[in-house]
C-alpha cells in the first residue's frame, strides 16, 4: 500500500507491499523515481520479499525542499525509512543513485544492513563516462517526463531539480576503495556491458568489497533493470537467498589463505 508518511519532517511517499518474507528496500536512481524499480523487477521480488520503496525528496511522488541535493542527505532519508517503516534491518537493492546510497547506508550503520544490490553504481564521480545531460536531450526529456507526471511541485520545478542533480553528479560521491573495503556485508554488484559506469571502475567497486560479487549483463546500458528486467530479479532474488560465503569448485579469489 502506497502512502505519505512522515521521514524526518518531511511528507514522504512510501510503498509497503508488505509479505511474510525478509524486508528488501529499493532504491531509485537519480531524477527517477520508485515505480521504475517497483515495476520492473518488483513483481520478481515480491514474491519472495516484503519490498518497500520509497520517493526520496525532490523526486517521484515526493515534494522538494529549498536545501541542495547530497548523498549524505538522502542515506539519512533511507535510515529513517528502515528505522521507522521497515522497523530494523532489511537487504537494500539501489540503482544508480540509489546503489551510491545503499553503499553510504551501510557504513553509517551497517546494524541496518543485511546484503546489498548494488546496479549502475559508482562511488566516486570520477567513475562514469561523460554523457549528455542537457535538458533537451532524449533521456532528459523521459525523465522530465516522468517527473512533471508525478511531482507535487509541478512542471516548474523540474529546472530546479535537473539543476540540483546535475551539480551532484558532477561532485559526489567521493569514497575511496579504503572506504568501500569497510563494508563487511556480502553484496552483488551488476553492471550492464555498456554502462555510464566505466567497467574499471566498477571492477574497483567489486575488488574493494570483502564479499563482493559481480554480474556484468550483456546486452544491456545503465537502463539495465527496465531492459532486462526478469534477468536481474533472477539475479537479486538468487544472491539474496543463497547462502554466505559461497561455495565454489575452484575458489582463487575467495580461497581461504595457507600457512601461518
Amino acid at each position: 500500500m502506497a502512502k505519505h508518511l512522515d521521514i524526518d519532517g518531511h511528507p514522504t511517499w512510501v510503498e509497503d507491499r508488505g509479505g511474510s518474507g525478509e524486508p528488501l528496500l529499493l532504491l531509485h536512481g537519480g531524477l527517477g523515481n520508485s515505480d521504475d524499480l517497483l515495476r520492473s523487477i518488483g513483481p520478481g521480488l515480491s514474491e519472495r520479499f516484503r519490498v518497500v520503496a520509497f520517493d526520496r525528496r525532490g523526486h517521484g511522488y515526493t515534494a522538494d525542499t529549498d536545501a541542495d541535493f547530497h548523498y549524505a542527505d538522502m542515506a539519512t532519508e533511507t535510515i529513517r525509512v528502515l528505522e521507522d517503516v521497515v522497523g530494523g534491518p532489511a537487504h537494500l537493492v539501489g540503482w544508480s543513485d540509489g546503489g551510491i546510497v545503499a553503499l553510504l547506508v551501510a557504513l553509517r550503520r551497517p546494524e541496518l544492513v543485511q546484503k546489498l544490490v548494488v546496479i549502475g553504481t559508482n562511488y566516486h564521480y570520477n567513475g562514469t563516462v561523460p554523457f549528455d545531460m542537457d535538458l533537451q536531450s532524449p533521456i532528459a526529456q523521459e525523465l522530465g517526463k516522468a517527473y512533471i507526471e508525478r511531482s507535487p511541485d509541478g512542471a516548474e520545478h523540474l529546472d530546479a531539480v535537473f539543476g540540483k542533480s546535475v551539480a551532484m553528479f558532477t561532485t559526489e560521491p567521493a569514497l575511496t576503495t579504503t572506504d568501500i573495503s569497510q563494508i563487511t556485508q556480502p553484496v552483488l554488484v551488476i553492471v550492464g556491458d555498456d554502462d555510464v559506469v566505466t567497467l574499471p571502475h566498477t571492477l574497483s567497486l567489486y575488488e574493494a568489497l570483502p564479499q563482493g560479487q559481480l554480474a556484468v549483463v550483456p546486452g544491456a546500458s545503465h537502463g539495465l533493470p527496465l531492459e532486462q528486467p526478469e534477468a536481474v530479479a533472477g539475479l537479486v532474488s538468487n544472491f539474496l537467498a543463497a547462502a554466505e560465503p559461497p561455495r565454489t569448485f575452484m575458489p582463487v579469489r575467495r580461497a581461504k589463505p595457507t600457512g601461518g
